[in-house]
């Protein structure tokens, strides 16, 4: 295997993957690797209606060998530090690979170990999360099998992948529990680190009606901070009225955790991080104890994609600093922005094509019913289709459920969409 590529891209989901088939279908001779190391290639943006009993977790799954575009050297192995003034990535395994151009696109990473006792109580006493594959169906068991009581739903204050993803579930599983008549006997709450239920009004307007109409209690600014998963306890650290910080320890039934989020913890200590949130140079790394301020977002410019610091490197999807949702839909509109650049970097021309922060977000709302929100850096609404989208609507469920999972597969993973 040769180990210098004009184009190495570090992450083979959704980001790497239809970059490099892009930049194949414009110009094929281009020698591109990429480096991953998982040999599953995952739909993730199912995983809220698997577990909500909506889709088949296999139907998620597929090999990464088959994800692979035709044409890209598959590096099977692990990004672990970089050398951006050599032009070389060093992997885990000890091999180096040089590079022209290199593409950062290795996802997000999940910090169960900022949430003290979460990760030794998922998958049991009805602890839950759709955030990894496999407890997504634990999910739907637990909601399936809940009798009344506390359901409890968290969203972190860090910037997360799918930022509706844990509203979606309470909704769904709200709506289970409306069918099962056992809505009155349960009193569901969501208590997010953040301090609205959805950051464009118009779509916010929606979700607050949703809201009222499964009786869902409302809490902001509060973070999870600990989960007695044997007790079943969860405890939060929040902002009174007065602004205060005050702690909350609330009983669950069942409870859906989304964990805090952050660049992967070889990002972090990179000198692609942005520098104030780089780990620091002078303090030991310990990877998985990166302190919850260090979320190490690669520093691009927010339209062109490209580092701000190191011109052929270049950076889209979770992991860059984008101050947007990070959604599978902003990975395909930032993809060919990023593309074009690249090529006109290649061709010693100006990076001019420019992304304007489209996000988008599918909001399910319940069995049936979704909103699908749309929106750019300002958050102002910018919608594909003529109907006023900020309406529950089945027809926006079915293009959740089937022709989204299709245009992945098929289309956007092979760069023609």
């Amino acid at each position: 295997m040769s180990t210098h590529y004009q184009i190495l891209v570090v992450g083979g989901g959704n980001a790497g993957i239809s970059a490099a088939a892009q930049l194949l279908r414009k110009r094929s001779g281009l020698k591109i690797g990429i480096i991953e190391p998982s040999d599953k290639h995952y739909y993730q943006p199912a995983w809220t209606l698997v577990g909500g009993g909506a889709y088949n977790m296999k139907d998620t799954i597929r090999d990464q060998k088959d994800c692979m575009p035709k044409g890209a050297t598959w590096i099977k192995d692990a990004a672990d530090s970089f050398d951006p003034n050599n032009n070389l990535v060093k992997c885990t395994s000890g091999a180096e690979y040089t590079y022209d151009v290199l593409i950062l696109a290795p996802g997000i990473q999940l910090d169960w170990h900022k949430i003290k006792g979460a990760k030794e109580a998922l998958g049991k006493n009805g602890v839950t999360t759709n955030y990894m594959p496999q407890y997504a169906p634990y999910t739907w068991e637990t909601i399936k099998n809940f009798k009344g009581g506390n359901a409890i739903f968290t969203n972190p204050n860090t910037p997360i992948k799918c930022g509706g993803a844990p509203q979606k579930i309470m909704y769904l599983a709200s709506d289970h529990f409306r069918k099962k008549g056992i809505l009155s006997k349960t009193n569901v709450h969501f208590y997010s680190g953040g301090g609205v239920i959805f950051g464009v009004e118009k779509y916010a307007k929606t979700l607050l009606e949703v809201v009222k109409r499964y009786n869902i209690n409302l809490h902001f600014k509060h973070n999870l901070v600990e989960i007695k998963g044997d007790e079943k306890i969860a405890i939060f650290q929040g902002v009174d009225a007065e602004g205060k910080t005050i702690t909350v320890e609330q009983p669950f039934d069942m409870i859906h955790v989304t964990p805090p989020q952050s660049a992967p913890d070889f990002i972090k200590r990179s000198p692609f991080a942005i520098p104030d949130t780089a780990w620091p140079a002078d303090t030991p790394c310990i990877p998985g104890q990166f302190s919850k301020d260090f979320l190490g977002w690669v520093d691009v410019d927010k339209y062109t994609l490209q580092h701000n610091k190191y011109p052929n490197v270049f950076s889209c999807g979770d992991a860059a600093n984008t101050p947007n949702a990070k959604t599978g839909a902003a990975i395909r509109k930032q993809v060919p922005v990023m593309v074009e650049n690249i090529l006109a970097f290649m061709d010693k021309k100006k990076a001019e094509s420019k992304y304007n922060g489209y996000g988008s977000c599918p909001l399910v709302t319940g069995y049936g019913k979704l909103v699908l929100a749309e929106f750019n850096y300002e958050n102002q609404p910018i919608e594909t289709f003529p109907f006023d989208q900020s309406k529950e609507r089945w027809s926006m469920w079915m293009l959740k459920k089937h022709i989204l999972p299709w245009l992945y597969w098929n289309k956007i993973l092979k760069g023609t969409a």
